[in-house]
């Protein structure tokens, strides 16, 4: 989504004891590059215009939200950052929500609209494949460990519809196309394979405990896209790219031969 700072320049007054404090004035100034509508895949500027967030909390209630001073949060020592993002091009509101705070620490950072940041693929790429990816993408923060299992197997679905390979394992199939594509990718592949075991299979040592990151099962995810990019529609797009040319010679030479 790019990354983000945030500047909140806050002037209020109070006086005796410190209640919630009453502010007067709030500005919000956003550095972040960029952000990416998951409905329509527009990149658009964040300003005050595409971007709100709050901070609600327990004091919310009788109308005295919380806000960010710059260095800490004011009034709650718990509450929610809710960001709304409206896209400009297509008008959809995306919203996520994460905890702040000891009291609401284990609300990590979820999607409330779309659920997921899945992107929408095209229907030339198959059902189930998309149906892992955005299952994947839904539950990346809610548990890692089985996303990376659900990027796993839908890297084991590209590799079968995309490659033809259809072997007894996931590591024979990955093995197989190695002479096929870059070693870097395939050693990407092969890794995205062993940390999707890691959800998959009990450890040998059920002592042992090996836990997927968020970031880490979101990285596995950039790889599933990417060769949804580099596979699916590059050879779709390359496709169409042919057969324009072609269809706009067979045109060109058939007014060619009228004339002749």
């Amino acid at each position: 989504m790019g990354a983000e700072k945030v500047l909140v320049v806050i002037s209020f007054c109070g006086s005796g004891v410190l209640g919630p404090l009453q502010f007067l004035k709030r500005k919000v100034v956003y550095f972040m590059a960029g952000f990416l509508c998951p409905y329509c895949s527009n990149m658009m500027s964040v300003s005050e215009d595409t971007h709100s967030r709050r901070y609600p909390s327990f004091s919310s209630a009788a109308g005295k939200d919380i806000y960010w001073n710059g260095e800490q949060y004011m009034n709650e020592a718990s509450c929610l950052e809710m960001d709304f993002y409206q896209c400009p091009n297509c008008g959809e509101y995306t919203i996520r929500l994460s905890g702040i705070g000891d009291g609401v620490k284990d609300i990590t950072k979820m999607n409330i609209r779309p659920r997921s940041l899945a992107k929408q693929y095209p229907d030339y790429i198959p059902q189930n494949i998309r149906n892992d990816y955005e299952e994947a993408c839904a539950i990346v923060d809610l548990s890692p460990k089985a996303s990376a299992t659900l990027s796993r197997r839908c890297l084991q679905g590209i590799i079968r519809d995309f490659w033809g390979v259809n072997k007894k394992t996931l590591y024979e199939e990955i093995d197989a196309i190695k002479d096929k594509i870059p070693l870097d990718l395939w050693k990407s592949i092969d890794a995205l394979r062993q940390l999707g075991n890691i959800g998959a299979h009990m450890e040998k040592d059920t002592n042992t405990i090996v836990d997927i990151e968020p970031n880490e099962a979101s990285s596995l995810i950039r790889l599933i896209e990417l060769l949804m990019k580099e596979w699916y529609i590059n050879r779709e797009e390359r496709r169409q790219l042919f057969s324009n040319i072609i269809s706009s010679n067979d045109q060109k030479q058939a007014q060619r031969t009228k004339t002749e």
